[in-house]
């Protein structure tokens, strides 16, 4: 078999990403949101790490896909505010999330030190 039949035609993702736009969008902006004020949440509870580690991780791939559908616009030259908007909130979750890991780690090695 050869290997261009194998690999995926990156062109025909970013034509499906442009045309379902507004669907993609109401799907990830609440995902985005819902998934980092799970992590948020988790880590002012005390939660196990690995609960925070996978609620971070989830809200990460949902992050990386928004940015992802966001340069496909960039791409072909599209440059508005809701491409803007788009971009923050996914790199504000992003940084949420890295520092409720970062957080989580630091305030745990805190509790260990003192006892």
């Amino acid at each position: 078999m050869q290997l261009s039949k194998l690999m995926i035609d990156l062109n025909v993702l970013a034509e499906f990403s442009r045309n379902n736009c507004v669907g993609i969008c109401v799907f990830l902006v609440p995902a985005n949101l819902l998934t980092t004020l799970l992590t948020i949440v988790l880590t002012v509870m005390n939660s196990p790490k690995t609960q925070i580690w996978q609620s971070a991780g989830i809200a990460g791939i949902f992050a990386c896909i928004m940015i992802l559908h966001v340069y496909t616009w960039f791409v072909i030259g599209v440059v508005m505010l809701p491409t803007y908007i788009f971009l923050v909130l996914a790199v504000v979750c992003s940084l949420a999330n890295l520092s409720a890991i970062l957080w989580r780690q630091s305030s745990f090695q805190l509790v260990y030190r003192r006892q």
